[in-house]
């Protein structure tokens, strides 16, 4: 088992567990709405072979928002996220974020600070600190997926974000499928299928979000050059 996981590699099961950010397209309500506090548990499996289970949770106080990710493979590996961010309008301010994951007792820690409206981020991995900036705001995992939720809300999305990496901020595209009902573990869904645009053609990643639940993601499915993590919805709390 151990020669087979470690031909996975360490970040994409942490991306995997991690349960990666979501986008799609909806048709502009008749009003404003935000994001609302939630908490939703996930299993996922990684090949097939290795399964695990995940929570995440937002939560608010006052205009400040946390999001938490975290996800185990029992005795493989661990993952945890947590974003801080505002919202001014319809916009997500990021303030703080990190990742960290242990595979098989090793781990690795990526840390963010954000200033002047995201589009400033210090980011330090592996003892190496980088000070990045942009024109456009720049956003960690979490807050991605906030921001293109919040846009589904309000029928802003465009499908053009850009995130931040351990030493780049990248510009990172989704685009439309379709739309499908889906069956997970916590039920069937009316869904949006959305599909992250990639350079690379060995990789795919795809998201289900039911706008019955704030656009919250009941499904993710990647493949990254021949290995493939599934997420399915188990309960929303």
């Amino acid at each position: 088992m151990l020669n087979t996981l470690k031909n996975i590699k360490t970040s994409k099961i942490a991306a995997g567990i991690g349960l990666a950010a979501a986008a799609t397209m909806a048709a502009a309500p008749a009003m404003a709405a935000d994001l609302a506090p939630s908490t939703a548990d996930y299993t996922f499996s990684v090949d097939n072979k290795y399964n695990g289970t995940g929570t995440r949770t937002l939560t608010k106080s006052g205009n400040t928002w946390n999001y938490k990710v975290n996800a185990r493979v029992s005795g493989v590996a661990t993952a945890n996220q947590n974003s801080t961010f505002t919202l001014s309008g319809n916009t997500v301010i990021p303030v703080k974020a990190s990742t960290s994951y242990r595979l098989f007792g090793i781990g690795r820690t990526h840390n963010m600070s954000f200033s002047n409206s995201g589009k400033k981020v210090t980011s330090t991995y592996r003892g190496k600190t980088h000070n990045l900036s942009s024109s456009s705001t720049a956003l960690d995992d979490l807050s991605l997926e906030a921001q293109i939720r919040q846009d589904l809300l309000n029928g802003k999305f465009t499908g053009n974000y850009y995130m931040v990496k351990k030493d780049k901020i990248e510009r990172t595209p989704f685009k439309k499928v379709g739309n499908t009902k889906v069956t997970v573990p916590a039920g069937t869904y009316n869904t949006v299928r959305v599909d992250r645009v990639h350079d690379d053609k060995d990789r795919t990643t795809s998201f289900w979000l039911a706008p019955s639940l704030n656009y919250l993601p009941v499904k993710v499915v990647q493949n990254d050059d021949g290995k493939k993590i599934e997420m399915e919805l188990t309960k929303v709390r």
